[in-house]
């Protein structure tokens, strides 16, 4: 597999990487079996999401949207299979967004509580059944209303658009539920979004929302060695050599400085302690 091989080569230019910082870890070429707590059930759903990674389209954002609609297009079918919702697509504070209830009806609890999704998509993909599919699970479960974002993609623009819509949604809630029953969360680029839109929503001078979940993505900076591999061996590429950087490039972030507390909110003690209650899960590409 591509991608084997070049976690091979990374791994083979670990010794020069160890001369130049005497902390970093060599660790010699192997392979790695899969974990033995896995059930079979669990093994063929590996082997499913391995069958279905995206071919090589590096550059042709226009395939990659492609290939990524009809992939979650397939994952929205199996959604709707298993939950059952009601979506209505509208707008809200000027944003595009798609409003799922779930289908059994809200929960008396949750009448008075709503949820905003932040889709994933590497900044570049994902709305529509990307977003349903993050969105229909949990409404239906929570027996919520979750209310997903269409916000506006990288590299047509730039942060801090989709803070800037999380935001326009969020305001416009307000005017129906108090700030302290309203969530934020999202997964991967949704959730880097999530943590950014906290900051912006606090720069706009807003009330903060009642709890936040930032799943598989932070805004910590873009740093740090897990995306420094992650991502580029998701890709099939490998790492430049020497240290890690301060900050990994990403398109949705080109320019903005480290010291920007909005833009990395992560990276600021004052943020951090302005944050709502926290939800952090981590996951593997």
């Amino acid at each position: 597999m591509k991608a084997l091989g070049t976690l091979l080569a990374l791994l083979a230019a670990a010794p020069a990487l160890a001369q130049q910082d005497p902390a970093a870890v060599e660790i010699p070429a192997f392979t790695l079996p899969p974990s033995d707590q896995l059930s079979e059930e669990a093994k063929a759903v590996l082997l499913r999401m391995r069958a279905a990674r995206a071919p090589d389209l590096k550059g042709d954002i226009a395939k990659q949207r492609a290939f990524y609609q009809t992939y979650n297009d397939n994952r929205l079918a199996e959604m709707r299979r298993h939950f059952r919702t009601h979506e209505e697509r509208g707008k809200l504070g000027g944003v595009t967004v798609d409003i799922v209830t779930p289908g059994a009806g809200i929960q008396s609890g949750n009448k008075e509580r709503v949820l905003i999704n932040v889709h994933g998509g590497a900044f570049m993909w994902g709305s529509g059944s990307g977003a349903l599919v993050e969105a229909i699970p949990i409404a239906a479960t929570a027996g919520i209303k979750v209310i997903t974002v269409d916000y506006r993609l990288t590299p047509e623009h730039r942060y801090p658009a989709a803070s800037e819509d999380v935001t326009a949604v969020y305001r416009a809630l307000l005017n129906q539920y108090r700030p302290e029953n309203i969530g934020i969360y999202g997964c991967s680029a949704g959730g880097v979004i999530t943590a950014q839109s906290v900051a912006w929503i606090r720069k706009q001078g807003l009330p903060r929302p009642g709890a936040i979940g930032t799943f598989c993505g932070t805004a910590a900076g873009f740093s740090g060695d897990s995306p420094y591999l992650a991502g580029p061996i998701a890709e099939g590429n490998a790492p430049p050599a020497g240290p890690l950087p301060k900050l990994l490039p990403t398109a949705y972030m080109a320019g903005i400085a480290a010291d920007d507390a909005a833009a990395y909110p992560l990276l600021s003690e004052a943020e951090i302690k302005a944050f709502p209650p926290t939800l952090l899960l981590a996951g593997t590409p």
